[in-house]
């Protein structure tokens, strides 16, 4: 099991208030409350960080997928030229 620190915190007398309705309904106590508090702060904030660093992500792959359409489209168009103008040959065959 860990081991438990203790702390101290300030808080204003209003939170405080809060906290101790709350703890009287869940029939908890503070440090219990503080602690699954600070769980659930932590894992959003991972959340946050996590969703932007994919924003990021998606904003940088969004560029480079950019670039590669445009390349890929200047190739189609080009092959497509050629193959327009080969059809035009052939048909100058018949």
């Amino acid at each position: 099991m860990s081991q438990y620190k203790k702390i101290m915190v300030s808080i204003p007398d209003n939170l405080l208030e809060e906290i101790d309705n709350m703890v009287t309904v869940e029939k908890t106590n503070r440090s219990e409350l503080v602690r699954e508090a600070m769980k659930l702060y932590l894992k959003e904030r991972h959340k946050i960080r996590l969703r932007e660093e994919m924003k990021l992500g998606y904003e940088e792959m969004a560029e480079i997928n950019l670039k590669l359409a445009e390349v890929c489209l200047a190739a189609d168009n080009e092959q497509q030229c050629k193959y327009e103008e080969r059809l035009g040959e052939m048909e100058e065959t018949w």
